[in-house]
């Protein structure tokens, strides 16, 4: 046999080659080859092709007799059973007595009647000792010998015994047969295994059976596969080794079957601000009161939370679930620095060291709140539809960084971002007026009688907590691995990072809004515009040099031009000139040049074209669908009549509409003219309902259809001509009228002078 055959090359594994013994470091089987490493530290990268061919390469006796327990921690005394232990003591005793006369090992200590004339190191040599105890032990009963773990020992087994004392120590003495290798059943035959395995695989897409019906089936397999005469093993047996593959089985049947998949990416050691930003979503539970008819609603937070620092980056409340258009303004609020808001001090303003508060508010336009920015590499969120779409695509591609979803049905794997909403449940939410508790058994006599809080306090509030609290709290299992017992908050450990790895201030234009937003490609028409997703959007000053030209766009989208909508708000898409990258709105063509309609969204743009084409309504231009929109408004209903004939749901959907168009008034840059709102509640304190702004938003829609209709008389009928003077006719047509003077011409003379 050649010695290629037996080569041992796994790590820590001994060689020897030319006579100089390496240790097998690290093996690089994608490679070919293997690093060794010498007892001097010396390392040398060698091929198996060398190792195997090389005629003085052989494996090392120190480490070939040892290969059984390689793959295992090393067994230590503390694994020896009861009575094994006194054994492994008696041993070592006799092993001391052979080195140094002494059974204790210390001459200082010297038991009764030692050292002994044979075992006396002053007299005796290391031989002649061990074979004296060669003798000693054969002279014993050979039943206590045998009982005492000391039978059949010779001159060599003391020697192997030594040299395994003086490398593993006490445990080096105990017999191998003692600490045998575990795992593994014996009694489990080929087919048997066949049948665990079937029926694992089975009972994963089942419902969850008790551990007697999988006995059950893995009888029926073998006796249908194999037949009768197959032995299989107890239940019992069958229990412990379906613990030992498969574990006890006490996690949930659905979450099993997630554990079994794949892992397209390993476990992410996150050691910076911004590497990894955790994102979810939950319902508030705190009942707040919305502006449009003041009724007690439900909110949805969504929470941005920094991983490495735990720092609260971004938030934002929205009245419905989020959109895809929501999950980019908070992504772009976290790459954005918060502004300081009128009512907060000093103590809330920018407070890291080694960057002075004047220098980002300089950068910014603005003074900044003591709260985190930068933009994330690897953001991680839940499997939601608004998680993944093309828009969200987009958005990483601007933003430069990755939507990571975490593993189905494994919400630990954004469990910083999940317990954050208990811990800000505990802290905040629990204190207010209108909590709703966890679930509905928890839930108080009448939450929605107590809520008083606005939608804009409650967000006004949240913010001055994470700001003021959140940021400045201590964490506590949350400590940094490299100081676990310090006393950090998300505020120092964002600072530590500045020595540590610096701090990249990149603040983005207020252009980035419109980047974020959902783009579609095409043609201006000569009359009547641009048409976004049935609507058409037009505005003279804005299209006037490209009204019927081609764009200079070419591959996909040749010759089309971009437009930018936001869904939260259709009454007008964006627009940037070629020429100066400037944005401008482009107002949608059926609303009233003298006001604004109320704000509408996707939802309700859908709902309009719907019922226009099922009533076979083709308009001309879309001025002719504005009565359409105002009936499904509902501003044609009375006043009087509007929050009784209204349902619940209705009153929701035109309060979503509401707070979507204020998010979207709110995230445009301020250079961009934004269609006029009702304006919000004046908060007069804490027990304050919101005053109801359902009749402004009717009153405001009323004069814009007023001033449409004035503006349509005036330019179909024109302003009548007053009739002629009396004898107008006769002095225009009579002969005998002179004519006028005609003044004379300035010809410089004398009179002229002076």
């Amino acid at each position: 046999m050649t010695a290629a055959a037996v080569l041992d090359l796994s790590p820590g594994a001994g060689l020897v080659l030319d006579g100089t013994e390496w240790t097998v470091e690290r093996r690089e089987p994608y490679l070919g080859r293997v690093q060794l490493v010498k007892d001097d530290g010396t390392r040398e990268r060698m091929t198996f092709r060398f190792l195997a061919n090389h005629p003085q390469c052989r494996p090392s006796s120190r480490t070939s007799s040892a290969g059984a327990d390689r793959g295992r921690q090393r067994k230590a005394s503390e694994d020896l059973k009861a009575g094994r232990l006194e054994l492994t003591e008696l041993r070592m005793a006799h092993l001391l007595e052979v080195a140094t006369g002494f059974r204790s090992g210390d001459p200082f200590r010297p038991g009764p009647g030692e050292p002994r004339a044979e075992y006396d190191p002053a007299t005796t040599t290391l031989t002649e000792r061990r074979h004296a105890k060669v003798a000693e032990l054969a002279a014993l009963d050979p039943q206590h010998a045998r009982l005492l773990g000391l039978g059949s020992v010779g001159y060599r087994t003391l020697i192997r015994w030594e040299n395994a004392r003086r490398r593993f120590g006490l445990v080096g003495c105990a017999d191998d047969r003692w600490l045998r290798r575990s795992g593994g059943t014996r009694t489990v035959s080929g087919e048997v295994r066949e049948a665990v395995l079937a029926v694992r695989e089975e009972t994963k897409r089942m419902a969850k059976v008790s551990m007697r019906t999988k006995d059950r089936m893995i009888r029926q397999y073998v006796r249908e596969e194999f037949g009768p005469e197959t032995k299989v093993p107890s239940y019992d047996t069958l229990r412990r080794l379906w613990q030992e593959w498969f574990g006890p089985g006490g996690a949930r049947q659905r979450y099993a079957r997630s554990a079994d998949l794949p892992e397209s990416q390993g476990h992410v050691l996150v050691h910076r601000p911004g590497q990894v930003v955790a994102l979810d979503t939950t319902v508030l539970p705190v009942m707040v009161r919305e502006h449009v008819f003041g009724d007690p609603v439900k909110m949805h937070l969504t929470l941005a939370l920094d991983v490495c620092t735990h720092s609260l980056v971004a938030f934002r409340l929205t009245l419905v679930s989020d959109t895809s258009v929501d999950v980019a303004m908070v992504l772009r609020d976290v790459t954005m620095p918060l502004p300081m808001r009128a009512d907060w001090g000093e103590d809330l303003e920018w407070p890291y060291p080694g960057l002075p508060a004047a220098v980002v508010a300089e950068f910014a336009g603005h003074a900044v709140a003591g709260l985190p920015f930068f933009t994330p590499e690897t953001v991680t969120t839940d499997h939601g539809s608004v998680y993944r779409n093309h828009h969200l695509v987009e958005v990483e591609r601007v933003l430069g960084c990755q939507v990571l979803p975490a593993r189905v049905l494994r919400p630990t794997d954004k469990a910083a971002v999940e317990r954050a909403f208990g811990v800000i449940r505990q802290l905040l939410f629990e204190h207010l007026v209108g909590y709703t508790g966890v679930d509905v058994a928890d839930r108080g006599a009448d939450p929605a009688a107590d809520a008083v809080l606005t939608a804009d306090q409650l967000e006004h509030l949240i913010a001055t907590w994470i700001v003021g609290v959140w940021q400045k709290r201590k964490l506590g299992e949350y400590a940094p691995a490299w100081d676990p017992d310090g006393s950090h908050s998300p505020n120092s450990l964002f600072a530590a990072s500045f020595a540590q790895t610096g701090f990249a201030m990149d603040i983005p234009s207020p252009e980035l809004f419109y980047e974020l937003l959902p783009a579609h490609y095409v043609r201006i028409d000569k009359r009547r515009g641009v048409k976004i997703r049935g609507l058409w959007y037009d505005d003279a000053d804005v299209l006037r040099d490209y009204r019927g030209e081609l764009s200079t766009r070419g591959g996909k989208h040749k010759g089309k031009w971009l437009i930018r909508r936001d869904p939260r708000d259709r009454r007008q898409v964006f627009f940037q000139d070629p020429l100066s990258h400037a944005w401008h709105p482009l107002p949608w063509t059926g609303m009233p040049r003298a006001g604004q309609t109320p704000a509408f969204g996707d939802a309700r743009a859908s709902a309009l074209l719907a019922k226009a084409a099922a009533a076979g309504l083709k308009p001309k231009s879309d001025t002719e669908l504005l009565p359409v929109l105002l009936e499904l408004i509902g501003s044609n209903i009375p006043v009087s009549k509007w929050p009784t004939q209204m349902k619940k749901s209705q009153r929701t959907e035109h309060a979503r509409e509401t707070h979507q168009a204020r998010a979207a008034q709110a995230d445009r840059p301020p250079s961009t003219p934004a269609p006029a709102l009702p304006p919000a509640p004046a908060p007069a304190g804490e027990e304050t309902v919101a005053v109801l702004s359902w009749p402004g938003r009717a009153r405001q829609t009323q004069e814009a259809v007023a001033g449409e209709r004035r503006r349509r008389r005036e330019a179909v009928r024109p302003a009548p001509v007053p009739p002629p003077e009396l004898g107008h006719s006769f002095r225009a047509r009579s002969v005998f009228v002179l004519p006028e003077d005609d003044l004379e011409e300035d010809r410089g003379g004398p009179d002229d002078a002076g």
